[in-house]
C-alpha cells in the first residue's frame, strides 16, 4: 500500500472512530501535540477531542464524506475532507456541512497521526 493509500485509510478510520465516540481508536489517530482549530476559532488538544466524546459531551448520527483530497510528501500528510456531520454536542442538535484540514505525520511506531487541524462549516 503506498503512503497516500495509507492516508487515506488513517483519514477513513478517523471518521468511523467520530462517528462511533471509539475514544481508544481516536488515541490511536490523534497525536499528543494536537492543535485543533475549532469552528468557533478556539484552540483544543487531544485531552479536548478525546473528553467530549468520552463524556457522550458530543454524540455523532452522521459523518458522510463528499469528497477527501490527499498529499504526502515524506513523512508528512494533508487531508482535506468536506462532508456532513450530525448529532448532538452538549444536548443540543446539530446538522452542518464542513471542511476540515487536517495535518498528519507518519513514524514507524504510531504511523499515521493528526498533529493539527482546523474545521469551517460551509
Amino acid at each position: 500500500m503506498s503512503a497516500t493509500e495509507e492516508l487515506l485509510a488513517a483519514e477513513r478510520r478517523l471518521q468511523a472512530a467520530q462517528l462511533a465516540s471509539d475514544v481508544e481508536e481516536l488515541d490511536l489517530l490523534v497525536d499528543e501535540r494536537l492543535v485543533f482549530t475549532g469552528p468557533d476559532g478556539k484552540l483544543y488538544g487531544k485531552h479536548d477531542d478525546l473528553a467530549v466524546h468520552r463524556s457522550g459531551h458530543q454524540v455523532m448520527t452522521r459523518v458522510e464524506e463528499e469528497d477527501v483530497r490527499v498529499l504526502v510528501d515524506g513523512d508528512l500528510g494533508v487531508t482535506w475532507f468536506l462532508g456532513r456531520l450530525a448529532g448532538t454536542f452538549g444536548g443540543e442538535a446539530f446538522d452542518w456541512r464542513m471542511r476540515y484540514t487536517r495535518t498528519w505525520h507518519r513514524d514507524d511506531v504510531h504511523g499515521w497521526r493528526i498533529v493539527a487541524a482546523h474545521g469551517s462549516p460551509v
